[in-house]
């Protein structure tokens, strides 16, 4: 059971649950009640949104272990679990299994807003993690971007399903009213377009970090097509985008004491200091502190919401 729990990234599946959870509770259902609206997706059909996500990711965990095995054994021989502690046909088995149980959910929740057109987002991103692990993920920046995109999906998942179910409860009104979502719309796509950034950032720190095992299989990832200089050049210039655009967004739409403070300490501080940590690492020790340190600012960021909860009801 430890090993299946290792093998599914528990503490990434985890974060998405918190990260959709937040979404739905912290930032639509807040700016929802200043209007006297009601979320329109039950709770145990979110439940269900939200298990189809953790049960793709997971299998999305499952068969890139599976085709991972030799690099990893370069790379990181302590983590090797499938073909060493689980039999390569268990772990397809139960890839096929997971794939299925939230490919189904998905399915039931797209006919449930009755837009079973949706169900194909959940097959989409099932290819992806697919295609993925088999080939984008050895291409230059494609694998990068796949990865990046998906976990960008995690909290515009929340509101494809809700604004359906809340544009048919409420439309007539919200005609009347000349008012919109494009204010839900906005701040779940912030969290959306940040996390795209700061796991394209830990991306390619990883790729740093797994050059070796990459280049002796024929991985052609940023550090092996560009160097690993170049590769840091990169990865800055990232963290300046993020660092640049938190300052943009919090002068150009927030303006509040509470956020200042949150972005120096959560934010701001720990991506200069990720810089520094970049610009002086020399090793897979040191890549992989930083890695553990962009994950780190992901989850700042996505708890960033509790406050925005606070500063929602203050400002509307």
């Amino acid at each position: 059971m430890l090993n299946f729990i290792r093998l599914i990234r528990y503490k990434n599946l985890m974060i998405i649950i918190l990260t959709q959870y937040l979404m739905r509770w912290c930032i639509i259902k807040p700016i929802l009640n200043v209007y006297n609206f009601n979320l329109q997706f039950s709770e145990l059909n979110f439940f269900f949104l939200v298990m189809a996500t953790v049960f793709i990711t997971a299998a999305g965990y499952v068969i890139n272990d599976y085709f991972d095995t030799k690099t990893d054994l370069v790379n990181r021989p302590e983590t090797v679990i499938v073909g060493r502690l689980l039999n390569r046909r268990w772990a397809i088995l139960l890839h096929v299994i997971l794939n299925g149980i939230g490919i189904g959910l998905g399915t039931y929740i797209s006919f449930y807003v009755e837009m079973p057109i949706l169900s194909v987002v959940f097959v989409f991103i099932t290819g992806i993690l697919w295609f993925y692990s088999t080939s984008y993920k050895r291409q230059f920046l494609v694998g990068n971007i796949a990865v990046a995109t998906l976990t960008a999906l995690v909290p515009l998942m929340v509101i494809l399903f809700e604004i359906p179910l809340l544009n048919k409860e409420y439309g007539l009104l919200i005609t009347e009213m000349y008012f919109d979502f494009n204010h839900i719309i906005l701040w779940v796509s912030a969290f959306a377009f940040y996390a795209f950034l700061l796991t394209m950032i830990r991306e390619i720190i990883k790729d740093v970090e797994d050059y070796e095992g990459d280049s002796v299989y024929g991985g052609k990832t940023m550090p092996i097509v560009l160097g690993v200089v170049n590769s840091k050049i990169v990865i800055i210039t990232f963290i300046l985008t993020t660092l640049f655009s938190l300052l943009y967004v919090y002068f150009r739409f927030l303006n509040d004491l509470y956020t200042l403070i949150y972005f120096v300490i959560f934010l701001i501080i720990p991506l200069i200091y990720l810089v520094f940590k970049i610009i002086v690492a020399d090793g897979k020790k040191d890549y992989h502190k930083a890695s553990n340190l962009s994950k780190l600012i992901m989850l700042a960021g996505i708890l960033y919401a509790v406050l925005a909860n606070y500063i929602i009801v203050q400002n509307f």
